[in-house]
């Protein structure tokens, strides 16, 4: 493989997976489900122009389709958008150790298992939101 056909596969992966990701994002944000390409380029910001030239190859392959004049994931799209964001923010969503570890007042209160006590230490329930949701909608 050549290196122009490596920078074209790298660059095409590239924006695949950032129009994937904004879609999806826009979303669950509720900011709709159709996007237009102005609003995909301003929020993909710079380079976005050449990004989006993208979309059509991403209704080609069954990941967006085609509404009107706007765009929308389709069902496989969302899936994968929702992977590549989630995978975007992995390394953020590792759990931390507590700084106390086991002295930590968080750690006590979970193991005495009151009716109020959540299901994980407080000290790492943050490190869990967001984390990918299983075949049945529960997270993992």
């Amino acid at each position: 493989m050549s290196e122009t056909t490596l920078e074209q596969t790298a660059s095409d992966l590239y924006w695949r997976s950032e129009i994937l990701q904004a879609m999806y994002w826009m979303r669950v944000e509720g900011f709709g489900d159709r996007v237009d390409v102005p609003l995909l380029e301003r929020f993909l910001g710079a380079g976005a122009c050449n990004g989006v030239q993208y979309l059509d190859r991403l209704v080609e392959e069954g990941t967006v389709e085609r509404a009107g004049e706007r765009y929308r994931l389709s069902p496989a799209g969302a899936r994968r958008g929702e992977m590549e964001f989630v995978a975007s923010f992995e390394d953020l969503m590792r759990p931390a150790p507590c700084p106390r570890s086991q002295d930590c007042w968080s750690h006590a209160w979970f193991e005495e298992g009151g009716s109020d006590a959540p299901t994980v230490p407080p000290c790492q329930r943050l490190a869990l939101v967001g984390r990918p949701t299983g075949a049945s909608g529960a997270r993992a």
